[in-house]
């Protein structure tokens, strides 16, 4: 065989040879792109997103997008191939693999964390959107999770309203913290609670639960990295009771991007006139009770995927702005908000098309 003949073949089957290596060499990666946007004023798979009863609402026009990042699965192990196209690729981005699945959680955790979150987002976007209207909403603080094999199990229960602890009333879901942390691992503290029956009983009559009991735990030490400290073994939260009924209708979708442009929606269907002006707007952000906007994740892939869809402005936290700046599809505002005022404000704007003031985000924030 000709030794220029020889050379081709061998290299030809080192190619080959890479090539297979790459395909089947799995790699510490995961990528994400830009998910599937959501009109909160439209309808999704059928039935319209927001679906309010016992309140009047209005008609709504234009776009006011919640946006998503699509992202590979905590059990999917990319392979040198898909790695390097996605590092090549405008419109994806690779991460190592812990970034997006820190402690070694799975697919499941990983799933039901993000459903968890979506859940919360919800509750306090409805929160936040009836505040704005000056709507009032009856809160208080109950047992969010507890934690398998902790002091807790058995004793508290995930609906249980947490009136006090060692008989200080409890106010907000970070008094719970604070007081426990106040005994030393191994020390008995007293939580008054109503059980999640009779207040889901009491809601149910549109009464009030008056019958609460004392259940004492013992303590036991912290196991995270922080410093050691007692802990009882629950996560406290916030329930809500809303004069009227707020439906979301949004399937296959996690975690609590979606806050602001869910209070949106419903401060928009719930007061006369567009608040869009027949424009498409898009955003992300995660919101609390207080209308607080929120950072979150993958806001190159949300504004990309945004404009791809149409949208022609963004509202983004404040703490995501430079990084969103820094690559701003073409066509699209990026405008900065803190809070769901800050929104309603730029939203007041665009829809009069006086959008020079709008506080457009930059490479600095």
């Amino acid at each position: 065989m000709p030794r220029r003949t020889a050379t081709m073949l061998a290299s030809t089957l080192m190619l080959i040879a890479l090539l297979c290596a790459g395909v089947l060499i799995p790699v510490p990666y995961a990528e994400m792109s830009p998910g599937p946007t959501v009109n909160t004023l439209g309808e999704h798979d059928g039935e319209p997103v927001l679906q309010i009863s016992g309140h009047k609402t209005y008609p709504t026009d234009g776009h006011l997008n919640m946006t998503t990042v699509r992202v590979t699965g905590a059990d999917y192990r990319m392979n040198l191939v898909e790695a390097v196209y996605g590092w090549l690729a405008h419109d994806s981005k690779v991460l190592p693999h812990d970034t997006l699945y820190p402690d070694g959680k799975t697919e499941e955790q990983s799933t039901q964390e993000n459903a968890e979150e979506f859940s919360q987002s919800q509750e306090s976007a409805k929160v936040a959107a009836l505040k704005e209207l000056g709507v009032p909403v009856k809160s208080w603080v109950i047992v969010s999770t507890v934690v398998k094999g902790s002091p807790a199990e058995g004793r508290l229960h995930a609906g249980d309203v947490i009136k006090a602890v060692d008989g200080t009333a409890i106010k907000q879901p970070s008094d719970v913290a604070k007081l426990v942390t106040k005994h030393k691992p191994g020390q008995k503290v007293v939580f008054t609670v109503v059980p999640a029956k009779e207040q889901a009983a009491a809601e149910k009559a549109n009464g009030a639960a008056t019958r609460t009991r004392e259940v004492t735990i013992t303590t036991t030490t912290s196991h995270d990295t922080a410093a050691k400290r007692a802990i009882v073994g629950i996560s406290a939260g916030t329930d809500h009771t809303f004069p009227f009924t707020i439906d979301i209708k949004l399937a296959d979708v996690g975690g609590p991007s979606a806050g602001l442009m869910f209070a949106l929606g419903i401060y928009d269907k719930l007061t006369p006139g567009s608040l869009t002006g027949g424009k498409f707007v898009a955003g992300t952000g995660t919101i609390d009770d207080n209308g607080t906007v929120g950072p979150i994740g993958g806001i190159e892939m949300k504004t990309v995927g945004a404009r791809d869809r149409g949208a022609r402005y963004f509202l983004t936290p404040a703490d995501n702005c430079a990084a969103a700046a820094k690559d701003t599809p073409d066509g699209l505002t990026l405008v900065k908000v803190k809070t769901i005022g800050d929104a309603l404000d730029a939203l007041k704007d665009i829809r009069s098309g006086d959008t020079a003031a709008l506080p457009k985000c930059t490479a600095k924030g």
